[in-house]
């Protein structure tokens, strides 16, 4: 049944001074460029299928501005649809950068559950090439659309895939048919998903890139937050375009009626509004601080899931509306920014780097438009639960911790860093998926000077994450020699992706190729010696006197040590020559002179 009335409606109660009435839903539909959700007064959304057939229906009806591409393919064998958009006759990279024309990248479904950004975009797109809206934006810049990113994940629908999200009335599924939480995926580029998106990442280089979502959590009365990066991290000059573009979408937003947050709303202990909320910089797992690492701007969009389906499809329209208005208007000097930002990267030797960031104790208490609430235990579950009462609005006074500083600071090398031959098919992969710059040594480097990094501490994840076991590692880097194989990958520091070339090959950093367990292999002891030997082999060694002081000193200052017949053991065994001495040894060296 169609809901002409109700979509009648909600089109009315859009601002007429940010987006003049669209044209009428049967002409619209004549056309065939209106969705199942607006046919549906913005109750339903369509499958996948309409995806495909509006990306080829809106290059049709806009052959001077619209082209409909495919730029991957599924594990599932769908396509993976792109719309490129723009009245500057720019279709490809080239043309793009010939113009200098910045690009904007918007995606939709990448939790495909979530599916706001989908149907609010060709709503969006199709107000904007019919002169109903975002006047003279497609002109100055190129606008990627990607209605949907999780496209198998799409196609799992079903109601009641997002029990705590009020619309649209069937959806699909968060995670993709490889069950991979694609938003955890950009720095370690599992999926063919990614790999598909960072080639197309890497092919246009957008300027600006917006991830479409729909929050979890609480009841309350704001309906979007948005975040974007750099604000609290990445190339300190940069900032300002970021802080700039953030605000700017805030303030479009809060015009057209919205309640914006800056930050995601999500209370500091779990289903307690009291605690407040603290804000921070995510890991590049994440895609807008994935982006911030590319120098360049990142923004999530995160719609309330207790708003009604028509509401956050009208917020997501007006937040893409936003996005691009203001790239158009500002985006060429944010685009010479983002290029200083590059020049900085290239020269960021020996300079500190943060990797990760946390927000302080420090707070400051803000006015926060929610809902009253009681908090009595359930006679279900036992626990503590919160219960809102969403007929009186009620502003609480709650803690924001959004000082937020690095956890992780690291100098970057002089040089760059060394992969042996062992790792480099491995690692090159990783490095061709980002677009990083890397050459490998034809001719072997004897005892070169190089940086090595000894782990003192490892600690495994207790459980399976993305399909990974987690590492965290303990040490420093030292000075050592080593020779270093032909066939060696050097990775230059001296390049516009410099942050993420460390984000990947700091082994401490929380999304690097350590992190996620590339190299547990080289901190698992393989080679025993049986005790009954060692046995033997430290009354050797206890004859030499300053073996026998250490091992003393040892037993009286430590004392789990002295309790541990295996880790006594362990102390006459490393000094033996069977010792493995790349056991703990991280397979990544760093050097401060180029290899030449």
């Amino acid at each position: 049944m169609t809901r002409l009335p109700l979509l009648a409606a909600l089109l009315a109660c859009f601002p007429a001074t940010a987006s003049p009435a669209p044209a009428s839903p049967m002409q619209g539909a004549a056309d065939g460029l209106v969705t199942l959700s607006e046919r549906s007064g913005f109750v339903r959304t369509g499958r996948y299928d309409e995806v495909i057939r509006l990306c080829e229906a809106f290059a049709r009806a806009y052959p001077a501005s619209v082209r409909c591409e495919s730029f991957g393919t599924t594990p599932e064998g769908r396509p993976m649809q792109v719309l490129v958009v723009s009245s500057s006759g720019a279709f490809t990279p080239e043309a793009a950068r010939a113009k200098k024309l910045p690009v904007t990248l918007i995606q939709g479904g990448i939790h495909a559950g979530e599916i706001d950004g989908k149907d609010a975009g060709f709503l969006a797109l199709r107000q904007m090439l019919q002169g109903q809206a975002g006047k003279g934006a497609l002109e100055r810049q190129v606008l990627l659309f990607v209605p949907v990113f999780n496209v198998d994940g799409h196609e799992r629908f079903a109601r009641w895939n997002r029990p705590n999200q009020r619309g649209p009335e069937e959806m699909g599924w968060r995670t993709t048919a490889q069950n991979y939480n694609l938003n955890r995926d950009y720095a370690k580029a599992d999926t063919p998903e990614m790999q598909a998106m960072l080639a197309l990442v890497n092919r246009w280089d957008p300027l600006a890139y917006v991830d479409l979502h729909v929050t979890n959590g609480a009841k309350f009365e704001h309906d979007v937050s948005i975040q974007v990066e750099p604000v609290h991290g990445g190339d300190a000059g940069l900032r300002k375009a970021g802080i700039e573009w953030r605000d700017g979408v805030i303030a479009a937003l809060a015009r057209l009626g919205s309640l914006p947050l800056p930050f995601y709303p999500s209370f500091v202990e779990y289903d307690n509004p009291a605690s407040g909320f603290a804000d921070g910089m995510s890991p590049p797992r994440f895609s807008q601080s994935y982006i911030a690492q590319r120098n360049r701007l990142g923004m999530l969009v995160e719609t309330h899931s207790w708003r009604e389906y028509p509401h956050r499809v009208k917020v997501t329209r007006n937040t893409i509306l936003a996005v691009l208005d203001l790239v158009a208007r500002d985006g060429r000097r944010w685009q010479a920014e983002a290029q200083a930002a590059d020049a900085r990267s290239i020269a960021l030797a020996g300079q500190p780097v943060a990797l990760d960031y946390k927000a302080t104790d420090k707070s400051r208490t803000i006015d926060f438009r929610g809902y009253a609430y009681t908090r009595t235990p359930s006679k279900v579950s036992g626990a503590l639960m919160t219960r809102y009462d969403e007929t009186t609005p009620q502003v609480w006074r709650v803690p924001l911790r959004d000082d937020v500083v690095p956890s992780l600071t690291v100098a970057a090398p002089g040089a760059g860093y060394v992969v042996p031959p062992a790792h480099a098919r491995a690692v090159a992969h990783q490095l061709d998926v980002h677009g990083i710059d890397y050459r490998r040594l034809g001719t072997p480097i004897v005892q070169a000077g190089v940086q090595a990094f000894r782990a003192t501490g490892t600690e495994s994840g207790k459980g399976s994450v993305e399909g990974h076991q987690r590492l965290t590692l303990q040490g420093v880097w030292a000075t050592e020699r080593m020779d270093i194989p032909a066939g060696s990958l050097f990775v230059p520091i001296a390049q516009p992706l410099s942050r993420l070339v460390m984000a990947l090959l700091e082994p401490q950093a929380p999304d690097s190729i350590a992190a996620w367990g590339g190299f547990n292999n080289a901190f698992e002891r393989k080679e025993y010696m049986e005790d009954y030997v060692a046995e033997d082999v430290a009354r050797e060694m206890l004859k030499d006197p300053v073996v026998q002081a250490a091992f003393e000193s040892r037993l009286k200052a430590d004392a789990a040590f002295a309790a541990s017949s295996a880790a006594r053991l362990e102390f006459f065994a490393r000094r033996h020559s069977s010792w493995d001495a790349r056991y703990n040894l991280y397979p990544v060296l760093r050097m401060d002179q180029p290899p030449r």
